[in-house]
């Protein structure tokens, strides 16, 4: 049984519109002190759509978007939606060597960017990619397609940046009649490249908003809900997932500009916030917060999470989440393609990702012989539906994972079981190989987290001569709690098989994340060989 029932509109824009007509005094995004209403938000996106207009931006056309969270981050993108073009958004922890690739990459006709934030100062940064801008006039050497930037700020800017109050001031501006698609791109999110340059993933609105109410189906969200996001926009997490699963509900978007402990504790209780998006290191983090009560988030009864079984533990046992929802997925899948039921026992939360959403398939494959896997057997995860065309512009070997056959190649790996339901294993270039037999670091890192000393733990492989690959693991301590390297070990030879027993373990205060919050295991491979022996 629906929770809510499906929204008539197959455009973001659209749907906003829609709910500003159905329920225009319900909230729709709070951004610390500044509350909107759809009505409100509605009548902002039409604001910043006739701006943008003036400024160009036209159907088919690309806006880069360059912000943190904040509701000119909504009201400028579907601003620029309601026009017929897409957003380009890009990471705000970006450097120039990425950003110049990212802007020149999506053709980005108009570029808004926040002025500052925190340590950040993205005026210095354009100074270095526009030396141009210092000039009232200016034409951009290195991005020929770029007619505007617009910098959101109440600082100092360069001649040649325009402000927000120039965008939106001079009032509204009749659209063009029939601008708009639920076929057309949305968003082009650019992946974390952690391993290499980024990838720029095109998705369109139509797949946005039916997966996405899906996603809010699993959660049983409704219209009542206040969904606390403070993972960014600019990754899939937040655009792609926590954006189209709320506002197809109806609810409200509570934003943190970025994620900090404590203010999220403040947001949460503030604004009653009911739903929560978050990640391993955030849930630590909230509990081990100066001034974290459990009264403080009793609001909250669903969200999602990404992790181990004791990733889940820590939300429902910490936080109290009980309705907490395990998902697979990632950016080429419109963020998730299987999500656990809230109404699943929290056993099987724990140990499963959850079946297919019902717009998607997935199949287990020998990744050797292309062979379809019965259920249990684990391959890697091939999926079906809700995709992105592919990647855009794109000339490398990385396309190939879009099948012919309609199958996205995922790269992981796992399994179904009789009800069709996954189990995610591991990457399947994260399987360590030592002395010939495979490892999957997901399986020990589940391991060392049932020691009662550990809060979480991550297993990587690192070249060794003699064996191949020797099995590594970091370890963070629960609060409070001590132990050693040695300990971990003997823990881990008691009870399962040597091949597994981690030939390093480093205790660790934290672990290394990427800027989108994903554990950054290349930095454990080159933190263990500056190490180089048991450390404790």
């Amino acid at each position: 049984m629906l929770s809510t029932e499906p929204p008539l509109s197959r455009h973001l824009s659209g749907l906003v519109a829609e709910y500003a007509a159905r329920t225009p005094d319900a909230l729709a995004v709070a951004d610390g002190e500044e509350l909107r209403t759809y009505a409100q938000l509605d009548e902002l996106i039409s604001s910043w759509a006739a701006g943008l207009s003036r400024l160009g931006l036209e159907r088919g056309g690309t806006l880069g978007l360059l912000c943190t969270n904040r509701i000119e981050w909504l009201a400028c993108a579907l601003g620029a939606h309601r026009l017929g073009a897409r957003v380009a958004t890009f990471n705000t922890f970006a450097k120039a060597w990425d950003l110049e690739h990212m802007l020149a990459h999506s053709q980005a006709s108009v570029l808004v960017c926040v002025q500052r934030f925190r340590s950040r100062d993205y005026r210095e940064t354009l100074a270095e990619l526009l030396p141009e801008l210092k000039d009232r006039e200016w034409r951009a050497e290195r991005f020929p397609q770029l007619r505007h930037v617009v910098l959101l700020g109440d600082e100092p800017s360069p001649a040649g940046a325009l402000s927000q109050d120039d965008v939106l001031g001079a009032g509204p501006a009749a659209l063009p009649d029939g601008a708009t698609s639920p076929d057309d791109d949305a968003f082009v999110l650019y992946t974390s490249g952690s391993s290499a340059r980024p990838k720029a993933v095109p998705l369109v609105h139509r797949a946005l908003i039916e997966n996405g109410f899906d996603i809010g189906e699993r959660m049983e969200l409704t219209g009542a809900d206040r969904v606390f996001v403070s993972v960014p926009l600019f990754w899939a997490y937040g655009a792609v997932n926590a954006l189209p699963a709320t506002l197809t509900h109806g609810g409200a978007l509570v934003l943190q500009e970025a994620f900090e402990a404590s203010g999220a504790l403040d947001l949460i209780e503030r604004h009653r916030c009911t739903a929560i998006y978050t990640l391993p290191n955030m849930t630590a983090a909230l509990i081990s917060a100066d001034g974290f009560d459990r009264a403080r988030v009793a609001s909250l009864r669903t969200g999602l999470t990404i992790g181990t079984p004791s990733d889940l533990r820590s939300v429902i046992d910490g936080l109290g989440v009980d309705g907490i929802c395990n998902i697979y997925g990632g950016t080429e899948t419109y963020g998730n393609c299987c999500v656990t039921p809230t109404s699943w026992s929290r056993e099987r939360r724990e140990l499963s990702q959850g079946p297919p959403l019902p717009g998607m398939r997935l199949r287990i494959v020998d990744p050797e012989s292309g062979t379809e896997l019965p259920a249990g057997a684990i391959g890697e995860i091939h999926v079906s539906g809700y995709l992105a065309r592919g990647y855009l512009d794109d000339d490398t070997d990385a396309s190939a994972a879009f099948g012919a056959d309609g199958w996205f190649h995922s790269g992981d790996l796992g399994a179904l079981d009789e009800e069709g339901a996954l189990t995610f294993s591991t990457r399947a270039t994260e399987m360590i190989k030592t002395a010939g037999i495979n490892v999957a670091p997901r399986e020990v890192e589940e391991f060392l987290a049932l020691h009662p000393s550990v809060r979480i733990a991550a297993v990587v492989g690192v070249a060794d001569e003699r064996i191949t690959e020797a099995v590594v693991a970091f370890v963070v301590p629960q609060a409070g709690a001590s132990v050693t390297a040695q300990e971990l070990r003997a823990f881990c030879a008691e009870r399962i098989a040597m091949f597994k027993v981690p030939a390093r373990i480093h205790v660790v205060d934290e672990l290394p994340t990427t800027d989108t919050g994903k554990l950054a295991r290349a930095r454990l491979v080159e933190l263990d060989m500056q190490e180089g022996e048991i450390t404790a």
